[in-house]
């Protein structure tokens, strides 16, 4: 019988039977010590409403070394490793990166639709990952709201959109009588350029970009704190697109409201974030604004995606040379391992100690060309 050629880490548990895989990096051997399977570790007493800020008043989620994985059999694939990151209150933030680098786990994790496997998620300072209690779960479900990738799969065919937009509201009581109820309806059809005869009908009725705009209906009828857009154009029509992001603007605008913008395209990032973390293998590889991003890219798998967006000028298209990123032409060793470093105020890479010093070495010729 063959044997698995993957490392296999037996954690120090009851259960031995148990395989913890990491599959993240290909110069780091991690020991997954996860005794934190469904955040039990960190069950605490917290019987105050989300509401009440606890800790820093900008900062309105935290994630502390957060681990992220799915099982399969006996094995354990970690997929998002000591993930740290903090949003900040108001802000639209965006986390790019490419097909399987763990944006969508990452936004899901903190709607508890994917369990954290080690490392917390806090809201306001309130611990909102592993076991929460029933009721902490149902007061969080009215702050944080999503919108996702496939408007088509996120609706349910069956139910016509009256029902799907007014779901939040009948679940959590977020209405005075029926009146009330339709008018919240009425009106928030009306904001995202849909009308009110539209609610008899079903979603297989309506266009893809139409969809989508129910599914930001169902959001924001809720009135929620925090929005996290997973991809919301990606599977509509380069026409529409604008009109959406400008639709998530507003609302974000109006109340203030705190938007994580998951998405692969830089460009679309750029035009709607203030700022962008960027994501490669499930760790964080550069954070900045959306501006010094585009001004002074410093990690080369950020360059890399940055070579990939297109330029409006077919000749300067056809000359452009896209940048290949290998995360082993690092060439990083056992004792020499990369960390978050903060190269520049609010500017962060993930770096060793040489690339540190030659990346300050850039920031610095730039301030003396500037002079």
């Amino acid at each position: 019988m063959m044997k698995n050629k993957e490392e296999k880490v037996v954690t120090p548990e009851e259960n031995t039977n148990t395989r913890y895989i990491d599959i993240q990096s290909p110069y780091k051997p991690e020991n997954a010590h996860h005794n934190n399977k469904k955040g039990a570790k960190y069950k605490e007493e917290d019987n105050e409403p989300l509401s009440t800020i606890k800790g820093k008043e900008n900062d309105i989620i935290t994630l502390s070394h957060v681990d992220i994985g799915f099982k399969r059999g006996t094995d354990l694939r970690v997929v998002v490793k000591d993930f740290n990151l903090t949003i900040n209150r108001g802000e639209i933030f965006g986390l790019v990166g490419e097909s399987g680098s763990g944006k969508t786990t990452v936004g899901r994790s903190i709607m508890r639709i994917v369990p954290v496997l080690d490392g917390e998620i806090r809201y306001n300072g309130h611990l909102i990952s592993g076991n929460i209690g029933r009721a902490r779960e149902r007061e969080l479900k009215t702050k944080i709201q999503m919108i996702f990738q496939d408007p088509s799969a996120s609706l349910n065919d069956r139910a016509n959109v009256d029902y799907i937009v007014s779901e939040g509201l009948r679940a959590f009581h977020l209405y005075e009588n029926e009146e009330d109820r339709m008018e919240k309806v009425d009106q928030m059809m009306k904001r995202v350029g849909l009308r009110p005869e539209h609610l008899r009908r079903y979603p297989h009725e309506f266009s893809g970009g139409q969809r989508q705009r129910i599914g930001i209906a169902r959001c924001m009828v809720m009135n929620p704190e925090v929005i996290i857009a997973d991809e919301p154009i990606s599977a509509l029509d380069v026409s529409i697109r604008a009109q959406v992001l400008n639709l998530i603007k507003e609302f974000q605008k109006e109340s203030n409201m705190t938007v994580i913008f998951i998405a692969h395209d830089l460009s679309v990032v750029k035009y709607i974030s203030d700022r962008i973390g960027v994501i490669y293998g499930g760790r964080l590889v550069e954070l900045t604004t959306a501006n010094r991003l585009f001004e002074m890219p410093l990690h080369p798998y950020t360059k890399s995606l940055l070579s990939a967006v297109p330029i409006p000028d077919p000749q300067v298209e056809r000359k452009k040379k896209i940048i290949s990123y290998n995360p082993f032409a690092h060439g990083y060793k056992w004792d020499d391992v990369p960390d978050f470093y903060e190269v520049e105020p609010g500017h962060y890479v993930r770096c060793n100690k040489k690339e540190l010093a030659q990346y300050k070495a850039i920031i610095a010729n730039e301030g003396k060309e500037a002079k």
